[in-house]
Parts: structure tokens; C-alpha cells; sequence
């Protein structure tokens, strides 16, 4: 297989991955908290040996994530909350703590405030957010502070990781971080509202269509080397 064929295929291989991720972003539309992905392409250079040519091909496999807001819907839930500006919340998980834009909770058995999969929302210093069984209003203010009847029980923590490009998808609507994190002093939290995803469904299918066509154009590309190829073997053979 010559040079062309090789720098085709590679980048075929990217464009598999971005649709793949394009199909996983048109999934999550209508997913409260979600946060859209994409696919950084960049050029691998390797020289070839026994010459003083090198060969370029193209790689799509770092990850990115739009971290910008969605649109904060009403519900009037005490125990929906949403984020305005930048922030995760911070949640135990079995496989250990994760950060989410996802704020649909409410109390489990104990009294701690759980996410619908028995995922906790941890507070400001890491320990789980409990509520009284018998409470029954509950205020959460700007800064985060939750307030059972009147009394505040609980500072619920916002965190940003200290290198985003360190975060990794957990599933769904969750981040692991590979680095450190961060407490977050000025974020904001909403109560009684869902942060949607920030997905546009127009831009993904015209994104998703784009990526077809290119595929479909490198595809034709190697049917057309294959048969140039063919062709040279051919005229070769008769001359022979």
C-alpha cells in the first residue's frame, strides 16, 4: 500500500471517531446536564527510512468538551438545582467522586441528597449533604448553603477542575479528573431549575453531514487509487 492510501486511511479512521462522537452528542439532546463532545484532528509526521521524504498522516483521537452553559429550565423542584457560569457539582459514585452539570436530586432514606442512580451531592469540604426526614422546606441560596426549615445545615461545593483538558467522561452526564480540583467561590447555583444540554441539534446534523460527505470523498479517493493501481499492474503485465 503506497503513501496516499495510508494518509487516506488514517484519516478515514478520525472521521469514524468524530461521528461516533457526533451520534453520541445527537443522543444526549435531550439529557438535562449534558455537555456536547468533540474531536481535535492533528498531523502525524514519521519519517520514512532509508530516505529523506516523511510521511503525513492525520489523527482524531484527543477528546474536547463544550463547557458553556445551557439553558436553565424552571421546576420548581426543592431539590432541582442548576448552575449559572462555570462549575461542577461534586458526587460520591461507587467508582468514587465524579463532577456533574446534572442537579436533579432528592433525599434518599437517610436523609442524603442523591442523584436518581444513589450517586450523593457532596458539600464544600467532601462529606455527603443530609437533610432532616422531617424537614420540610428546603432553601438553597446562591452561594450554596442549604437551609432545612430556616436553619442552615449544609454548603453545597462547587469545584472546577484545575486543567479541564485533564477530564474524562464517566458516563453520561459525569467527568472524572485525571488532575486536581478546585473549589469554586464565586459560582452561582439556581434553585428549582435544570440546566439542559448544550447541544444544538442543527449544528450536529450539519456537522453530521459534513462529516459524511468527507468520508464519502476519501472513500471514493481510494476506489479511484485502487483502480489506478490496478491499471499500472495491468499495462505492466501486458508488456511483459
Amino acid at each position: 500500500m503506497d503513501n496516499a492510501n495510508y494518509a487516506i486511511l488514517t484519516r478515514q479512521s478520525g472521521l469514524r471517531n468524530e461521528m461516533s462522537v457526533i451520534a453520541q452528542n445527537i443522543a444526549n439532546i435531550g439529557t438535562d446536564g449534558f455537555q456536547k463532545e468533540g474531536l481535535i484532528f492533528s498531523e502525524f509526521v514519521s519519517r520514512l527510512e532509508n530516505a529523506d521524504s516523511s510521511l503525513s498522516m492525520a489523527t482524531a483521537k484527543v477528546r474536547m468538551f463544550d463547557r458553556s452553559q445551557g439553558q436553565l429550565t424552571q421546576t420548581n423542584g426543592q431539590f432541582d438545582l442548576a448552575i449559572e457560569g462555570e462549575g461542577y457539582f461534586l458526587v460520591e459514585t461507587q467508582d468514587g467522586q465524579a463532577l456533574t452539570r446534572a442537579g436533579s436530586f432528592a433525599p434518599g432514606p437517610e436523609g442524603s441528597v442523591m442523584a436518581s442512580d444513589g450517586a450523593r451531592l457532596l458539600d464544600a469540604g467532601g462529606a455527603p449533604v443530609v437533610v432532616p426526614p422531617d424537614a420540610l422546606s428546603i432553601m438553597v441560596s446562591a452561594d450554596g448553603t442549604l437551609s432545612a426549615d430556616g436553619v442552615a445545615i449544609a454548603q453545597i461545593g462547587l469545584v472546577m477542575p484545575a486543567d479541564p483538558t485533564q477530564m474524562v467522561r464517566a458516563g453520561g452526564v459525569r467527568f472524572t479528573v485525571e488532575g486536581e480540583t478546585i473549589a469554586l467561590e464565586d459560582g452561582q447555583i439556581v434553585q428549582g431549575f435544570l440546566e439542559a444540554s448544550n447541544v444544538d441539534p442543527i449544528l450536529e446534523i450539519a456537522r453530521m453531514i459534513d462529516v459524511q460527505r468527507a468520508y464519502e470523498a476519501g472513500r471514493n479517493l481510494l476506489n479511484s487509487e485502487d483502480e489506478r493501481i490496478r491499471s499500472v499492474v495491468q499495462t505492466l503485465g501486458n508488456r511483459s
